[in-house]
């Protein structure tokens, strides 16, 4: 029984330890394949027709403005300003009546000036990987500027490049919160998670619906 037990434990390790290789190769080759294409200096971010913002909670749990929506939001009012996009793409998560990003982003740019024919709203943009796939699916924009962290912004350009969309990534300012290391550890299983969604197995978004292609103003 103590040999069996061995035999099992020692399988056990040896599974964990290919899983932990596992997740480190694919981190190291998906953030190979996309930093190059991930601008840190707003100004410099480049010109694409459709900027995709990508939604998440106005405040914080523990009270308090969340500085990653100020960021996202700020970075994309100032990418229109300076004509780096055309469009912004709001993609957020709408789970019930009382949280609504896409309209708390809409909310928030309308206050920093942007009309509304420069905004679409995606209501089912419920992750990153919903967001991508609706973007071309649903919203037919085959070029991109993804805007968020930089942290997120490399699984984002992947499932991008999984779906022949031309992309970029812009940063936006990250000064970061208290217990950000969890999020960063978290994306590096996201990552190696969204290999298996891409090339494994066959991942679908939740809802995608009616074809409703953005229309950009000339």
């Amino acid at each position: 029984m103590f040999w069996l037990l061995k035999g099992v434990l020692k399988a056990l390790l040896a599974s964990l330890s290919l899983l932990a290789v596992s997740i480190v190769v694919i981190n190291l080759w998906i953030l190979q394949k996309t930093h190059a294409r991930i601008e840190h200096e707003v100004p410099l971010c480049a010109v694409q027709p459709v900027g995709l913002v990508f939604g998440t909670a106005q405040w914080l749990r523990q009270g308090g403005s969340n500085p990653y929506y100020q960021a996202r939001v700020e970075t994309s009012a100032e990418l229109l300003r300076l004509q780096r996009v055309q469009h912004l793409l709001l993609s957020g998560d709408n789970r019930t009546r009382y949280y609504n990003e896409p309209i708390s982003m809409w909310r928030s740019l309308r206050h920093r000036n942007v009309d509304d024919a420069n905004m679409t709203l995606d209501y089912a943009g419920f992750s990153t990987f919903d967001s991508v796939v609706r973007a071309k699916e649903v919203f037919g924009a085959d070029r991109l500027m993804l805007i968020s962290q930089d942290w997120h912004l490399p699984r984002a350009l992947f499932i991008a490049d999984a779906l022949g969309i031309e992309s970029t990534g812009c940063a936006v300012p990250d000064d970061g919160i208290k217990g950000e290391w969890r999020l960063r550890l978290r994306e590096w299983l996201a990552r190696a998670a969204t290999f298996g969604d891409l090339y494994l197995w066959g991942r679908e978004p939740y809802f995608l619906g009616p074809f409703e292609p953005i229309r950009l103003s000339s």
